[in-house]
């Protein structure tokens, strides 16, 4: 057993300090919660009860968006079974198994027990709480409805993490066998090949030009490893420093609505992030300007993004939702005329959730017969470019066999 000293408060606010002995401190923040105290510090032989959460600059571990998927239902789990924010918080500091959450957890506790708003609290760190979810949290705060406004948040989270997951998913297998494959012809160039360049190169006949490509592919490879690694690096962030600029970014996203294969996969994926993200803001009773404000932030692409300030200047002018969407040219047409029935009936909100079902689906079959049509044609170049340095090889070889003794 061990001594443990702790700060708490009561029901009216009151610090309350003093000493318990108990196994660990789990045991202590249970005795404190039973008496109606909300513990602020526990100290042991002089280590805080906060030191003893971990860095929050800790390396090794970062918030994922499922740690956050996790803490959202957990806490509306409380709130719904009648726990106050305060004790919901304190909580859920003890459940958290990330240590960098747990110390969000705790400031974000602290700020609420000062007197904070808990969306101000929340918008203490936004990289873990993105624009979104502190909207909503502030709709909910201040209508009351918190409990309910986190459930539907946790279930946008989960819809978004599950889409996301099976998109990975599919994408899994085709990056294995990318990376299999293009790994071989690698060894078959650097390692194998090389130890054949002097046998030919003896045989005092011409060598046919099959091989002549493959040892010169070959020699350059093992030769010039480097300056390739060097140029694919420095492409590779030059593409990338120039796709982060507004000007790149632009292009790219312009590049992915007009190529034939991506334009479709990027089309839904972006009009069920748009739909789903719309409807849980409007369902929690954030106005639809603001609501507009908000999926402009979030929506990937910057011309779709652009496309929606424009439609949200036209909204203040009285105009439809669906009217400057189809003038836009870049929502699919059912969209629009889903988008239309929903204002029509009043039921906006309801139709929009349709609508992310509905792309999620397309989305995921859309990807599946691309991964399909993408497995044999990585089967069929990786089986040309080995089966190319199999015959180069053996083409030699018989000419060995051809040499007049």
């Amino acid at each position: 057993m061990a001594v443990f000293t702790y700060k708490a408060t009561d029901r009216s606010g009151k610090i309350v300090n003093g000493n318990i002995e108990a196994k660990n401190k789990t045991v202590v923040i249970n005795r404190l919660q039973d008496s109606d105290f909300y513990p602020i510090k526990i100290e042991e032989r002089g280590r805080s009860f906060s030191e003893g959460r971990g860095n929050f600059f800790s390396f090794g571990q970062r918030i994922k968006a499922r740690d956050v998927l996790v803490f959202t239902n957990q806490l509306s789990t409380l709130l719904s079974s009648g726990v106050p924010l305060d004790r919901s918080l304190t909580i859920l500091i003890e459940l958290t198994e990330n240590k960098k959450l747990s110390q969000v957890i705790i400031d974000v506790q602290k700020n609420v027990h000062g007197g904070s708003l808990f969306t101000d609290a929340l918008g203490r760190h936004p990289k873990v709480f993105s624009k979104l979810y502190t909207s909503m949290v502030k709709a909910g705060e201040s209508g009351g409805v918190l409990e309910n406004v986190l459930i539907r948040l946790a279930g946008f989270l989960e819809a978004s993490q599950e889409f996301k997951e099976n998109v990975i998913s599919a994408l899994i297998y085709p990056l294995i066998l990318t990376v299999v494959g293009g790994g071989s012809v690698v060894v078959l160039l650097t390692f194998v090949v090389p130890k054949f360049t002097q046998v030919f190169a003896d045989m005092g006949q011409a060598i046919p030009w099959p091989t002549q490509i493959l040892l010169g592919v070959s020699g350059f490879l093992v030769s010039w490893w480097w300056l390739l690694l060097v140029v694919f690096l420095l492409l590779a962030c030059s593409l990338r420093y120039y796709v982060n600029t507004e000007k790149g970014k632009w292009t790219w996203d312009s590049w992915k609505l007009r190529l034939p294969i991506l334009k479709d996969l990027t089309q839904k994926i972006e009009v069920s992030r748009f739909a789903r993200t719309f409807g849980t803001l409007i369902q929690s009773g954030v106005p639809i300007l603001q609501s507009l404000v908000i999926v402009k932030d979030i929506i990937g692409n910057s011309v779709l993004a652009k496309a929606i300030r424009e439609i949200q200047g036209r909204i203040k002018e009285g105009e439809k939702i669906s009217e400057p969407l189809q003038q836009s040219q870049l929502f699919p047409p059912m969209a629009i005329h889903m988008i239309d029935v929903g204002e029509e009936s009043g039921q906006l909100e309801a139709m929009l959730f349709k609508i992310a079902d509905t792309y999620d689906v397309e989305t995921r079959n859309s990807v599946k017969r691309m991964v399909s049509m993408l497995e044999p044609l990585l089967i069929l170049f990786m089986g040309v470019l080995v089966g190319f340095i199999v015959i180069s090889m053996l083409l030699a070889i018989f000419g060995i066999n051809e040499i007049p003794l």
